[in-house]
């Protein structure tokens, strides 16, 4: 479907929901390219090409709501679907808190994020890629093998249209380039990647560099050793750093706040982190992976200071758990095709510190300096934190030798506390945090 027919698709469809018996709605449509390749030890293994598009709707009878969503975008079928929402609405329970912005709250001109490359790559400029990068990172001294190499690239095109006036479109693209690599042989096989991802191709990591990084980073973790249980202080790389940064997300989620299942439940207004600690959520950051103008309801965003010298400032909220919270919305509202809104966050990230990551290793005496974390244990009701871990062990301001199967475990407050940001801040995953110190924490090894 061409951009210029989807409002009037989506314009038909409310209105066949009206008439079946709604007395709000809106509906987005969403459309998508990607092409995605894999390479494994010089030959290509994968090349998928994929084209897509999906129409959702969202109907209210009173206080309640029901969300359908389709690919069939015939008369009939339009017919259908909004058919099948009025009647799933009717019985469903009421929600006092759901329902459309009101027309005053909602966005009319939106800011540029820039976040669409027009550049579409062929699959031959894909392939040299990954090629480049598998042969980079094979060519390190220690790299025994190769996991692949894979690249992709994506656009997507939204359109939302609701019954309070509301009218918006984006578009969006994407590119990745990532390689995995195996080095020793047998038991004492070792494995690590690396990867590059941008909304414009230009902004990529050199294919070679890329593979390089890759080659060394795998090479390091040969021969780890464990150590005995202990405590002691332990540095988190920004690739896991970003992690924790999820977890403080996921804790000042506005849902998870009005029910009362977040350890910052009554976090509001006091001092979370280090006074030093400014953590921001900026949906207008320019090629930003996750920027935008509006969210999933309508509502202009905006950048916001959630962490201000520590302390917290705001929720990550949607309509719905603002109405609950007794507050305004942030516009954090996100939603596909077939879900209703909930609250997310855009661009969210921590501001640098000021000491350099190896001025720090230098100030440690014994430390765990931690690369990988495997599994998942967080609880978002206690804060109570323990993950297995990969990584190195510091010994007198040095990296000493790597490590594996060890244990971190300790509490989300008390390590948010603590905490302490390096000035290595990079852009890389849309949840992004430099290399922190976390001032104590139990390590579980032999």
């Amino acid at each position: 479907m061409e951009q210029s027919q989807s409002l009037d698709t989506l314009q038909s469809l409310i209105e066949k929901a009206t008439k079946a018996g709604a007395t709000a709605a809106d509906a987005i449509y969403a459309q998508g390219d990607a092409l995605s390749i894999q390479y494994r030890n010089g030959k290509l293994e994968q090349l998928e090409r994929a084209e897509g598009n999906d129409i959702g709707l969202r109907v209210f009878v009173g206080k309640r709501q029901a969300v359908v969503s389709s690919s069939d975008f015939s008369e009939s079928g339009l017919t259908d679907l909004a058919a099948r929402a009025v009647s799933m609405a009717k019985v469903v329970p009421e929600d006092m808190f759901c329902g459309l912005a009101d027309s005053g709250q909602i966005v009319e001109t939106f800011v540029d994020v820039d976040s669409f490359d027009p550049l579409v790559p062929t699959e031959a400029q894909l392939i040299e890629a990954v090629k480049e990068c598998e042969q980079s990172g094979l060519a390190v001294q220690g790299i025994t093998g190769s996991e692949g190499a894979s690249a992709s690239w994506g656009t997507s095109y939204v359109t939302l249209l609701a019954s309070n006036g509301f009218v918006g479109k984006r578009r969006g693209s994407s590119w990745s380039l990532s390689t995995a690599l195996i080095a020793g042989k047998g038991t004492g096989m070792e494995q690590d990647y690396d990867f590059s991802s941008a909304v414009y191709g230009q902004d990529l990591e050199s294919a070679s560099l890329l593979g390089k990084r890759a080659g060394e980073k795998t090479v390091k973790h040969l021969n780890p050793r464990r150590i005995p249980t202990t405590r002691a202080p332990v540095v988190f790389d920004p690739a896991v750093s970003s992690t924790l940064l999820g977890s403080f997300a996921a804790a000042i989620n506005g849902a998870a706040i009005a029910k009362g299942t977040s350890f910052l439940r009554d976090a509001m207004g006091k001092p979370i982190f280090h006074e030093a600690i400014q953590i921001i959520d900026d949906p207008h950051r320019k090629k930003g992976m996750r920027s935008k103008g509006f969210d999933a309801e309508g509502i202009g965003t905006e950048k916001r200071t959630i962490i201000k010298d520590g302390v917290l400032q705001s929720w990550i909220l949607d309509l719905r758990s603002a109405r609950q919270l007794k507050l305004k919305t942030t516009g954090n509202a996100s939603r596909g095709p077939s879900s209703v809104p909930s609250p997310s966050v855009s661009n969210l990230y921590m501001n640098p510190g000021k000491i350099k990551p190896s001025d720090l290793i230098k100030s440690l005496d014994k430390a765990l300096y931690v690369t990988d974390l495997m599994g998942h244990g967080v609880n978002g009701i206690t804060g109570d934190y323990s993950q297995g871990m990969r990584g190195y062990w510091i010994e007198k301001g040095e990296i000493a030798f790597p490590v594996s199967e060890l244990t971190i475990a300790g509490n989300l407050k008390e390590m948010f506390a603590t905490m302490l940001p390096c000035n290595d801040l990079s852009f890389r995953y849309g949840i992004d945090a430099p290399t922190v110190l976390i001032e104590n924490m139990m390590i579980a090894g032999e």
